[in-house]
This record gives C-alpha cells, sequence and structure tokens, in this order.
C-alpha cells in the first residue's frame, strides 16, 4: 500500500510546478481588486506634495507663540500654497491646507482663543507640531509596492494617492471548474428523486475562484461516463489556465476521471494524509494543469484552501506567504491519535483569562457543509496527536482563506 502523503511535502511537490505567469495586461486601477501587479511601483510624486496642516487651527512659528498674533492670512484645503507668512503673525488654516513658508507649527483650534483678527495660544508650542511633511507617506522614488502584490482595497488608494489611474498586472488566472457525478442536480432545475444531490460544489469552488480574483470557466455537470469525462475535461483544459474537478478521482468503477487524465495527459494521484480529505489528483491535461479534488463538500473546501489555493496564487504571479496561524486554547478533547493531518472546524471566543479559545464545531463529517459555513477557523491536529481541553493548538482563521 502506497503510504499517505504529507500535506507539507505535498504542497511543496505542487508549488514547485507552478511555473511561468499569465501575460501582462494594463488594467484601470477601479477594476484591480484582487488583480496581481505585474512590476514594481515607483513612486514618480511626493506624497503629501507640500508639508500641510494635520488639524483645523493656526499656523505660526513656534517661538512667536508665547504672544498674541495678529491673523494675516486664511488658508484652507485646496487653496494654492507658497504665501510667506509673516513674522509676528499667524494664519487661520484648516485640515490638509498647506503650510505657509515661515510657520514650523500648527497650534489646533481648541487651544486657541481669536478676538478681532489676534489669536491667544495656550500651552506649549513645539517646531513640526501637528505638521504633516513632505514626502511623509511616500518619498518620491520609492518603491511602493512591488511586483506580485495581490491589489487589496488599501493598495488601490495608495497607488491613487501617487496619481496612478491604470496599473500593469497579470491577466487574471482562467480557472475551468467541473462536477462529476450521475447523483448531482442543479439547484433550481427540478426537485430531487432518490439518490440524488444539489450540486453544492459548483458553488463552492465558483466562490473560491473568484475570491482570488481570477475568472471562472464554469463547465457544469460531468455524467459518470468515460467518453463523456474525457470530452468535459479536454474541452475544459482548451479554454482554462487550470482544470480543477470536484469528485471521480478515487478508485471506484464510477470514478472515472483519474484514468482519463492519465489518457489525455499525466497524473500523479497521491493520497494525502489529510482529514477531511485524502484522495487528491494533481497534473496535466496537455499542459494545461489538473487539480482533481475529493468529492465531499467539507473535503472540496478544504482541499481547495490547502492545496489549490496556494498553487493557483503562485500560478498568477502571486507572491503569496504561507498561511499564517495563530494559537488557541483548544475547548475540546482528541482522545484517538490520528493517522493524518486533521483540519477540525472550530469557533473562536476570547476569554480575559484565557486568551482565544477554539470550540469545535458538533459534527465533523466531511459530508456537513454546515461545519465550514458556520465556523471562523480550521484547527490544525497534527498526525498522532491526542489532544486535552485546555492544550494550545494552532488555528487557521477561516476569512484568510477566501
Amino acid at each position: 500500500m502506497t503510504p499517505l502523503l504529507p500535506v507539507a511535502e505535498a504542497l511543496e511537490r505542487v508549488l514547485a510546478s507552478a511555473t511561468g505567469t499569465p501575460p501582462v495586461q494594463e488594467m484601470a486601477l477601479l477594476d484591480a481588486l484582487g488583480a496581481v501587479l505585474a512590476s514594481d511601483m515607483v513612486a514618480g510624486i511626493a506624497v503629501p506634495g507640500e508639508a500641510n496642516s494635520a488639524m483645523d487651527g493656526y499656523a505660526l512659528r513656534a517661538a512667536d507663540a508665547t504672544k498674541p498674533l495678529p491673523v494675516s492670512m486664511r488658508i484652507a484645503a485646496g487653496a494654492p500654497g507658497g504665501v510667506f507668512l509673516a513674522e509676528g503673525t499667524a494664519a487661520r488654516i484648516f485640515t490638509g491646507a498647506a503650510v505657509p513658508p515661515g510657520a514650523d507649527a500648527v497650534v489646533m483650534q481648541e487651544n486657541c482663543l481669536e478676538q478681532d483678527s489676534v489669536v491667544t495660544v495656550s500651552g506649549p508650542v513645539t517646531p513640526g507640531q501637528n505638521i504633516r511633511p513632505r514626502g511623509q507617506d511616500i518619498e518620491p522614488g520609492a518603491t511602493v509596492l512591488t511586483r506580485g502584490r495581490k491589489l487589496r482595497p488599501q493598495d488601490m488608494g495608495l497607488l491613487a494617492s501617487m496619481g496612478l489611474s491604470r496599473v500593469p498586472v497579470y491577466r487574471p488566472l482562467r480557472v475551468a471548474v467541473l462536477s462529476t457525478g450521475d447523483e448531482l442536480v442543479e439547484p433550481g432545475t427540478a426537485a430531487l428523486r432518490s439518490g440524488q444531490l444539489y450540486n453544492s460544489n459548483r458553488y463552492t469552488l465558483a466562490g473560491l475562484v473568484r475570491s482570488l480574483g481570477m475568472t471562472l470557466v464554469d463547465r457544469g455537470i460531468v455524467p459518470d461516463d468515460p467518453a463523456a469525462t474525457a470530452d468535459a475535461l479536454a474541452e475544459a483544459a482548451d479554454s482554462a489556465d487550470c482544470v480543477i474537478s470536484s469528485g471521480g478521482v478515487s478508485v471506484g468503477e464510477e470514478d472515472h476521471v483519474k484514468a482519463q487524465v492519465e489518457r489525455l495527459g499525466r497524473l500523479d494521484l497521491w493520497k494525502l494524509a489529510i482529514k477531511p480529505g485524502k484522495p487528491l489528483a494533481f497534473g496535466r491535461i496537455g499542459s494545461t494543469p489538473f487539480i482533481g479534488l475529493p468529492g465531499n463538500p467539507t473535503s472540496v473546501f478544504v482541499t481547495f484552501c490547502l492545496i489549490a489555493r496556494p498553487f493557483l496564487l503562485k500560478l498568477q504571479g502571486a507572491s503569496a506567504p504561507a498561511l499564517p496561524t495563530i494559537q488557541a486554547t483548544a475547548m475540546f478533547e482528541v482522545g484517538n491519535p490520528g493517522s493524518r493531518q486533521d483540519y477540525r472546524r472550530v469557533n473562536l471566543s476570547s476569554d480575559p483569562a484565557d486568551g482565544l479559545q477554539a470550540h469545535m464545531f458538533p459534527n465533523q463529517s466531511s459530508g456537513v457543509l454546515s461545519s465550514v459555513s458556520h465556523s471562523d477557523a480550521l484547527a490544525i491536529i497534527p498526525p498522532g496527536t491526542t489532544l486535552a481541553k485546555g492544550d494550545r493548538i494552532q488555528v487557521i482563521l477561516l476569512d484568510l482563506l477566501t
């Protein structure tokens, strides 16, 4: 019997095969959420471009703050700067407005009293107070974001602050998704007959692919038939950068995916030391990468997140670090050590004395999709491990996976 492959080794082998990147294209910044930068982004300007006020108040020389000062000008945000502040005077200034040359501090209006266009300041004033210096955020020539960055909303804002409206990105991967099984029925098309199931995996995988900023190529349901399976796999490979299937990768008489992928290309069928899940196929249909996930809904979610997701991100050109884990206290027990790395679905709570606590979802069956829909994290139980309530464990937040 072939030994089960550890998760870390399987992931290492999968990632080693993720070579090349999609073509580069220019994309409107407003549309670039989730896209991956194809080059370093270097600032051509300083942000802010000139010193500006962090407060509504009065701009002045700190050395003049001990005496009443005539208010010699009023400066609103957006007004042209550059007018010199006369010595021994102050300027009424508003948040974001350019600090006039000659001023070296801004005093917030709550610490000022203005009467008859003369302002008196209370409290100490130091040079630089409440002033955002030129280039405080970004210096000209600075590398602001690096190639391989998967753009987040805050990244889009940062690039916009540099005056950019378009960015060079890798074309989003086209990921073909298909589900195998005569028992599957599309939601909304027909009432279920005995032995049938609604195809939830199609929707889970569609959401996971789109959450990565990639383009879904939906290939629907494939019946349990060798010829139909071969046709569907070949068509999917021709239309996409990667093919992902659910179901049909084991060795049962109605599991046709393995044989047809081997006929069309090559296949490494790994039985992973992972729970939920175990059968996972990885190979190529022609030159197109192929990942065959198990059929059980929770196994689909977990194996996609742990194996397919990092592979797709690397293939997309993204610099994707390993998933961070955090520590929590197990509020459950594991009495029998397993031979596979177990990813238990848990909910997290915070206790003043004990910190973060992990509570196991009651039903851990690989067919219970609600265990991932109603949980916060995956708790990692290494092979050969038992747990007592109160033991410390590592968990992966589900929000980091979608």
